[in-house]
């Protein structure tokens, strides 16, 4: 089975709800990171238990919850249980080949987006779900694997005067979001350098190899390409959302990371093109290789044609050969009017620049 599609036939004909991870187990324990702040204040920690994170539910302070590892089941029953998240909410969450989208629950918004890495040593484009429940004080997110790029974003937070600290849950999830997104163009520039790479290989020396590539890389971009149409939608659907959840203030910011990823996606489209491009490429450059070796072996053959013709007449055996008794017959008769031939047609060959 491809590493794209997950498996999901064991949850067939469980009650809608029913909590069954799908996707990677990626690491042995989850882990919690919380981050609570406010334009004075700052707290960061791992606790151990998720017991820990729900006092901070109801502070007015804004807070960032972040569970990473999907797999334990009573964990997100615990926190579904507390913070009031709806049962097939919590499903999806769990169901990693989710499809990125938005749902207005009224006291939360649900949020899934796709984050894109790419691994330089396996030549691969990672996929991992993120989702995201957004409330008025609180910020759940949900990832599969310890590790992420948001590191940028957790240091605005402890920067005491940065705009992070003034702003609610919205500017947190739009931090977030907005560095997905931007994250795509950093991935892409990996791709464009290493089909910039393939390029100068499709030119020089084409071979088998590259063509592994090339499809690899196709099969990559169009499954980037369904990742990120609904991305688009999904950011499209933030900008234009009258959820209380988000404040009028926070639409410019929304309509930035709309048209970012707009950018995103026709990047991905031309980047599908490009990839398209180079395998008629490399196509193109086989056929007229091999066409190269078709001219070459047909010029040899057509020489060789009229010499074969006259090393067949003097190789009759007949008793009365008239140039049998002339001393001069083999060297002038044969090699002399053999080579005479074959130069000839060379240079009538030359001449068309056949050769």
């Amino acid at each position: 089975m491809s590493r794209r599609m997950k498996k999901t036939s064991h949850k067939t004909g469980l009650a809608p709800g029913t909590l069954v991870h799908v996707g990677e187990k990626k690491i042995d324990r989850p882990r919690i990171r919380i981050i609570d702040f406010d334009e004075t204040n700052l707290v960061e920690k791992e606790p151990a238990a998720i017991e820990e994170c729900f006092q901070y539910g109801d502070r007015p302070t804004t807070t960032w919850i972040n569970i990473d590892g999907l797999h334990d089941i009573d964990l997100m029953k615990e926190i579904g249980s507390h913070f009031n998240i709806h049962g097939l909410v919590m499903e999806d969450i769990l169901n990693t080949a989710q499809r990125p989208k938005i749902e207005d629950f009224t006291d939360y918004l649900f949020i899934v987006v796709k984050m894109v890495t790419l691994n330089e040593i396996q030549h691969e484009i990672q996929i991992e779900q993120l989702s995201l429940i957004l409330s008025s004080n609180y910020v759940i997110t949900f990832q599969e694997r310890v590790g992420d790029f948001f590191e940028p974003v957790r240091n605005r937070i402890r920067n005491s005067t940065s705009r992070m600290r003034k702003s609610g849950t919205d500017y947190l999830t739009y931090a977030l979001i907005d560095m997905v997104v931007d994250h795509y163009f950093t991935v892409f520039e990996l791709i464009s350098s290493e089909m910039e790479q393939l390029e100068q290989k499709l030119i020089n020396d084409p071979d088998p190899d590259i063509l592994k590539i090339l499809y690899k890389l196709k099969r990559e971009m169009v499954y980037l390409r369904k990742t990120v149409w609904p991305l688009r939608e999904v950011v499209g659907s933030l900008e234009r959302t009258e959820s209380t959840l988000i404040r009028d203030s926070m639409h410019p910011f929304w309509r930035d990371a709309y048209d970012h990823a707009v950018q995103v996606l026709e990047t991905t489209e031309s980047m599908k093109d490009m990839l398209s491009g180079m395998l008629e490429m490399y196509l193109s450059s086989i056929s007229n290789r091999m066409n190269e070796v078709m001219k070459v072996l047909t010029i040899i053959a057509t020489i060789f044609i009229p010499l074969t013709f006259i090393a067949g007449i003097f190789g009759m055996n007949f008793e009365h050969f008239p140039e049998l008794k002339w001393v001069w017959a083999y060297p002038a008769g044969f090699w002399i009017a053999m080579g005479t031939i074959a130069g000839f047609m060379a240079l009538y060959f030359k001449h068309k620049k056949w050769l």
